[in-house]
C-alpha cells in the first residue's frame, strides 16, 4: 500500500514515517509541504494521502479538494493538532475518508488506514460532534485571499498569487471582513483562523 505523508514538521513527519514503515505492506513517501505533496500526487498514484492541515504552500484541505476534483481513487486522512470545528466541517463536506488528532494512539492511525482501504470512513467521534458547530460563511476565494492577508501579504501580492485584479482581491477581503464582523483584514484572518475556516 503506497502512502503519501504530507507534514511540514520534520520531527513529526519522521516519527510518523518510522511508525508506518513498521507495518507490513506499507510503502511511505514523504512530502515536507503541500506544494511538494501536490507535485507527487500529480506524478504517481498513492493509495492513501495522510496529511496535516496547516502547511506552507497548499493546505491539507486544498490537497483533499484537488483529489476530489481529479476524481482520484486516493483515500485521504487528515491528521492534525487542530480540532477546530471549521476544519472538521470542511473536511467532512469534502468527503475526507478519515480525520484524526495527532495525539491519538499510533495503533488507532494504522487501524484507521486499514478501515478506509476497506471503504469505511473514520472520524473521531468527538471531532464529528464539533463539526456540527458554526457554519463557515466564507467562500473559497475569500478564504484564500484572507489566508494570504493573514500572512502579511499586501493586496498587490495577493492579486499576483491568485491571478486576480487588485480590485477583486479588495472585494473578497471586504466581503470576508463584513461576514466575520471584523475590524480589518488582519482581525478577520485571526477570527477565521481561530474557527478553523482558513
Amino acid at each position: 500500500m503506497k502512502i503519501l505523508l504530507a507534514e511540514d514538521q520534520a520531527m513529526v513527519r519522521g516519527a510518523l514515517a518510522a511508525l508506518l514503515s513498521m507495518e507490513p505492506g506499507f510503502e511511505i513517501t514523504q512530502a515536507e509541504n503541500g506544494d511538494r505533496a501536490l507535485q507527487l500526487l500529480r506524478e504517481e498514484h498513492f493509495d492513501v494521502l495522510l496529511t496535516d492541515i496547516e502547511m506552507p504552500g497548499r493546505t491539507g484541505l486544498e490537497l483533499v479538494q484537488w483529489l476530489l476534483q481529479q476524481k482520484s481513487s486516493t483515500r485521504s486522512i487528515i491528521i492534525t493538532t487542530f480540532g477546530r470545528a471549521g476544519y472538521i466541517r470542511r473536511a467532512i463536506d469534502m468527503g475526507v475518508n478519515g480525520f484524526l488528532l495527532k495525539d491519538a494512539p499510533s495503533d488507532q492511525l494504522i487501524e484507521a488506514i486499514h478501515k478506509i482501504m476497506d471503504g469505511k470512513r473514520v472520524i473521531d467521534g468527538e471531532l464529528a460532534l464539533m463539526a456540527l458547530g458554526e457554519k463557515d460563511p466564507l467562500n473559497d476565494k475569500e478564504r484564500r485571499a484572507l489566508r494570504l492577508a493573514g500572512e502579511g501579504k499586501a493586496t498587490a501580492e495577493i492579486a499576483q498569487i491568485l491571478c486576480l485584479s487588485e480590485g477583486t482581491v479588495r472585494n473578497y477581503l471586504s466581503e470576508a471582513i463584513a461576514k466575520l464582523n471584523a475590524a480589518n483584514r488582519i482581525d478577520a484572518a485571526r477570527i477565521a483562523r481561530q474557527k478553523g475556516w482558513i
